[in-house]
């Protein structure tokens, strides 16, 4: 049986019907076309699916839509303006951050939301703040960068 569900996702209000069990995830790659979030464990380990509801960063696949009915929800694509990209992502390229790239949405996510509420964060507020995404190729040395050239520290 499907519910209805409105959301507001990268500022597009979308009124839906899904299954009560749809998680965040799956409308917003299956629903909505957005592919940014990542599904790499649907465990809530790995931070490939961050996104943010109500300016929190949150694992899409551990939230059921229909408990969100109503709410705002970011996804890497809804970051920069258009064409030109969030300054976090343009970070994330010059400092050579992006390797296979699977991790990369997640990451930046939860970095942006530590750079909204600590514009200019030391490296131990980095490291805790992306302790929830994994990274298999980079080591997070190039991803720290990443964070620090974003936030001018």
């Amino acid at each position: 049986m499907k519910k209805a569900l409105v959301l507001t996702v990268n500022g597009e209000r979308h009124e839906l019907l899904v299954p009560a069990d749809a998680t965040l995830l799956r409308v917003l790659r299956e629903e909505l076309g957005l592919r940014g979030a990542k599904r790499g464990c649907d465990t809530s380990a790995c931070g490939c699916c961050t996104v943010h509801v109500d300016g929190r960063s949150v694992y899409a696949c551990a939230v059921y839509a229909l408990s969100i009915d109503g709410s705002e929800v970011t996804t890497i694509e809804g970051l920069g303006e258009g064409e030109r990209l969030d300054p976090l992502q343009e970070a994330f390229i010059q400092a050579g951050a992006v390797q296979c790239g699977f991790c990369t949405c997640g990451m930046i996510m939860s970095a942006r939301q530590l750079l909204d509420e600590v514009p200019r964060p030391d490296e131990e507020q980095i490291r805790h703040a992306i302790a929830g995404n994994l990274c298999r190729c980079t080591g997070y040395a190039k991803i720290v960068d990443a964070i620090k050239m974003a936030s001018g520290s």
